[in-house]
């Protein structure tokens, strides 16, 4: 695969307040990047910069090896962009509104008529194409907003919080609508409150506070910037034992019985450090003799890692 987003120092600053501060990335063509962190955190400059809305204070950023300071018109021709809070024209039909921004990119009108009706069953919005804009849902609105971003067929989606705001059933209309153009080859960028939703459809993800990228990776790689890890050890018996050998263990910060009836013989242990750390415990356990029938770590939810690798803190 190769880098289609790239960002090398990325700083911006309002006056006094860096609201960006060295972000370095680089994302794969095809790839789903979720981009999480607390409102004021930076995740609205960084993609703004993208594109090219906002000139970095300092550093680069790149989109299909188009430099977004010295070829800005590059970079718009490969992205859509929809940005948090968008505009819609209330008094167009849905049709007449796709159609708008179709022209807008130069698109001939004898290929604008196939193209609307190809993005409206892509949003799942054709029965409603001689619908007034005003009359639609906010989801169905933020569905429309999106089939407005493919007009020009990019290759990057750049998407502020494309489900902020949505009841449930929109949201997962989203969620399968972003695995779907991934699926047509498309790499997507998007911030997102829903942490849980971020783990389920990106393949890397970028934790940003303050302006400073706290973890990047996948979600495997990010799990090891946790301070404090978890395993289960069962056991055939000897529970008691096992429990106070551990907690002599080095890096054992808190051992506990499991107190779920069907695993009464299992021990829940918080430990800190690397994997090395973590195989001293099994190892200390089989030294002793205790009969250890199941040793696995449990992975944490990215809202655990999220609360572990963040402060608090805003911008």
């Amino acid at each position: 695969m190769s880098t289609i987003i790239e960002t090398k120092d990325l700083t911006h600053r309002y006056g006094k307040l860096t609201a960006v501060k060295d972000i370095s990335l680089e994302i794969e063509e095809g790839s789903i990047f979720g981009f999480i962190g607390p409102n004021g955190a930076g995740k609205t400059t960084t993609m703004r910069i993208l594109a090219t809305l906002l000139r970095p204070t300092s550093g680069n950023a790149w989109v299909g090896g188009c430099s977004v300071l010295e070829d800005p018109r590059g970079v718009r021709r490969q992205i859509g962009y929809m940005p948090d809070f968008f505009g819609v024209y209330d008094e167009m039909k849905v049709w007449e509104y796709l159609d708008f921004f179709g022209a807008c990119y130069d698109i001939p009108a004898s290929r604008r008529v196939g193209l609307v009706d190809d993005l409206l069953q892509l949003v799942d919005l054709s029965h409603r194409r001689n619908d007034y804009v005003d009359s639609l849902s906010r989801g169905m609105k933020q569905r429309l907003c999106l089939a407005r971003t493919l007009a020009h067929d990019p290759q990057v989606l750049v998407l502020d919080e494309p489900a902020s705001g949505l009841d449930p059933r929109a949201r997962i209309e989203i969620r399968e609508l972003l695995r779907e153009l991934q699926a047509m080859g498309k790499t997507i960028f998007f911030s997102s409150h829903i942490l849980l939703e971020v783990a389920e459809i990106c393949t890397t993800i970028g934790i940003i506070e303050a302006g400073c990228l706290a973890a990047y990776g996948t979600l495997d790689e990010i799990q090891s910037h946790r301070r404090t890890r978890q395993v289960r050890v069962a056991l055939s018996g000897r529970v008691e034992e096992a429990l106070s050998l551990l907690q002599s263990t080095p890096a054992v910060l808190d051992v506990a019985l499991n107190h779920q009836e069907r695993r009464r013989h299992e021990l829940v242990v918080q430990f800190s450090g690397d994997d090395s750390a973590q195989t001293s415990i099994l190892t200390r356990l089989i030294q002793a003799g205790l009969p250890v029938i199941g040793f696995a770590e449990t992975k944490a939810e990215l809202e655990d890692v999220f609360m572990q690798v963040t402060k608090g803190i805003v911008s």
